[in-house]
C-alpha cells in the first residue's frame, strides 16, 4: 500500500492514470470506488489523499453545485477551500429550503460573500461534455453554466426495491409503511432508516426524513419491538443542522411552509437577533431567530435559526421543548447556562419566549411582514435619524423611540401604525406608549433586520 501511494503521489504518469480511472468511476456508480479501493488496501488517509488529489486537478476551474441541502452547502465550502470556482443551482425560488425563504436570504448573501454564484428557479435539463468530462450544465430555461465538475445533492429517495418484492406496503410519500414499534405490514418484519414513513409529531402529516440520529433511535426500537418489549418510535420533528462557511443553519420541527401543507393556521411568528452571548464579552455575533407558536395556546410548533456562534444550542433547547410539546410560557422560565462568553443573563431561548408571550397576552399586536407592501398603514421607524438615514423600510417615517412622547400630536390617529427598529426592541416600547395613548399599533417583529430578510 505505501509503494501504491507514492507512486501516486509522486509519479505524474501513475496521477495521471488514478485520475482517468476515477473520471470513468464517477461517470457510474461512486460506491463502486469504494470497493476499488477498500480491494486495492487503500483505506482511511489512503483514499483520501487518492479523492484529495482528483479533485486538485479542477483547482482554479468551475465546479457546479446542483441543490442546495445541506449536503449541497457543505460540498460548496468544500470545493471553494479546494481552490474552484462554485457556481449553485437550485431550481426552487430559494436556497436552503429547510428554512422558511425570508430565512434562507441570510444563506444566499453569505455564500455570495465568499464568492460562490447562486441561481435559483434554474431546473437542470442535461450535462454535456466530451471525452475529457463535463464541460457545461444546461437548465430549463436555456443557460448553459460552465463546469469541469459537478456534484449532485438534489435530495434522495427511498429505495424500496427490496420492501416491494417481499410484498409489504408503501407508504404515499414512497417510504415503507410502519407502525408504533416500527412493523412493517409483515408482522414478521421490522423496517428502519431513511426508507421508512413515520409520523411528523408537529403537523401530523407522514414523512420520510434521513437523518442518521432517526435511524440510531429507531434501530433500538425496532430491537426491544423483536425483543417483546412494548417500545413505540415517537415520530420526528426534523432537527438538522448545517455548517458552512463560519455560518451554521439549525431547524426544528414546522417552517411555515409544512404548516401550510398540512392546513393549519392557527399560529403566529415572532422574530428576534440576540446576540450570541454577553455583548461585553468578546466575540458576540447576533443568532437571526424565528419562533413559530399555536394560538393562543402558544405551544411551539417550530424554530429556525442562523448565524455564526451558538446557533445549534438554542436551537437543541427548543428541539426538548418541542417534543414535551411545551409552550412559550415554559421558554420564558427556560433554566439555562449562563456565563458571559456562553450566554446572556437573558438567553436567547428566554427572549424568544418572553416576545412570544407578549403576543399572546395581548402586550403587543403583530404587523404582517408579507402584507407590507400592500398596508395602507403607517410605517413609523424609531430609530435615532443616523440609523434611519443608513437604510430604512421604503416609505416608513422616521420619529425616534426618545421623542415620541413629546410628538405624538404629530401622528395620524385614524389611521392604523406599524413601528420599526433595528431589531423589534424598541418597536415594541414604541408601541406600547402609542397603545396606551389610543394609536391603534401593530409591530413589526424583528425590526430591519427582519425586513431585510423578506426585501432583499
Amino acid at each position: 500500500m505505501f509503494m501504491f501511494e507514492k507512486a501516486v503521489v509522486g509519479s505524474r504518469r501513475y496521477w495521471i492514470w488514478i485520475s482517468c480511472l476515477l473520471a470513468v468511476i464517477l461517470m457510474g456508480v461512486v460506491p463502486y470506488f469504494r470497493q476499488l479501493t477498500y480491494g486495492l488496501g487503500i483505506t482511511g488517509m489512503s483514499r483520501d489523499v487518492i479523492w484529495g488529489l482528483y479533485i486538485a486537478q479542477f483547482t482554479f476551474l468551475v465546479g457546479v453545485v446542483v441543490g442546495t441541502g445541506l449536503a449541497g452547502l457543505e460540498m460548496a465550502e468544500n470545493l471553494v477551500n479546494r481552490g474552484l470556482k462554485v457556481t449553485i443551482l437550485e431550481m426552487l425560488p430559494q436556497i436552503a429550503p429547510v428554512l422558511d425563504p425570508e430565512m434562507s436570504e441570510r444563506v444566499c448573501r453569505h455564500l455570495e460573500s465568499h464568492r460562490v454564484v447562486v441561481h435559483v428557479r434554474e431546473r437542470v435539463s442535461g450535462f454535456e461534455g466530451d471525452a475529457e468530462g463535463v464541460c457545461q450544465v444546461r437548465t430549463e430555461s436555456g443557460t448553459a453554466f460552465p463546469a469541469a465538475l459537478v456534484f449532485l445533492g438534489m435530495g434522495v429517495q427511498p429505495d424500496t426495491t427490496l420492501a416491494q418484492r417481499a410484498g409489504l406496503e408503501i407508504g404515499a410519500t414512497g417510504g415503507i409503511r410502519v407502525d408504533g414499534p416500527l412493523r412493517t405490514s409483515d408482522s414478521r418484519i421490522w423496517a428502519v432508516g431513511d426508507a421508512v414513513q413515520v409520523d411528523d409529531v408537529v403537523t401530523g402529516l407522514q414523512c420520510v426524513v434521513p437523518l442518521a440520529g432517526l435511524a440510531s433511535r429507531q434501530g433500538r426500537v425496532a430491537a426491544d419491538s423483536i425483543c417483546g418489549r412494548g417500545s413505540k418510535f415517537r415520530g420526528t420533528q426534523a432537527t438538522a443542522v448545517c455548517g458552512f462557511f463560519g455560518m451554521t443553519i439549525a431547524v426544528t420541527g414546522a417552517t411555515q411552509k409544512t404548516l401550510r401543507q398540512a392546513g393549519i393556521t392557527n399560529y403566529d411568528v415572532v422574530y428576534l437577533h440576540p446576540d450570541s452571548h454577553a455583548t461585553y464579552y468578546p466575540g458576540a455575533r447576533p443568532i437571526h431567530l424565528k419562533l413559530i407558536f399555536s394560538t393562543p395556546q402558544g405551544r411551539i410548533l417550530g424554530a429556525q435559526a442562523v448565524g455564526e456562534d451558538g446557533v445549534e444550542k438554542r436551537i437543541d433547547v427548543i428541539a426538548m421543548a418541542i417534543q414535551k410539546q411545551a409552550t412559550v410560557f415554559d421558554l420564558e422560565e427556560c433554566e439555562l447556562c449562563y456565563a458571559p462568553q456562553y450566554g446572556a443573563a437573558r438567553d436567547p431561548v428566554n427572549l424568544a419566549g418572553m416576545v412570544a408571550a407578549n403576543v399572546l397576552r395581548g402586550d403587543v399586536k403583530l404587523a404582517s411582514w408579507p402584507q407590507l407592501g400592500e398596508t395602507p398603514a403607517l410605517i413609523l421607524d424609531v430609530r435615532e435619524p443616523h440609523e434611519y438615514a443608513a437604510d430604512h423600510i421604503e416609505g416608513a417615517v422616521n420619529m425616534p423611540l426618545t421623542q415620541l412622547r413629546k410628538r405624538l400630536s404629530e401622528l395620524p390617529r385614524e389611521r392604523e401604525i406599524w413601528t420599526s427598529c433595528g431589531m423589534g426592541e424598541r418597536s415594541y416600547y414604541a408601541s406600547r406608549i402609542l397603545v396606551q395613548n389610543g394609536f391603534t399599533v401593530r409591530n413589526l417583529s424583528g425590526g430591519y433586520l427582519t425586513y431585510w430578510g423578506w426585501n432583499p
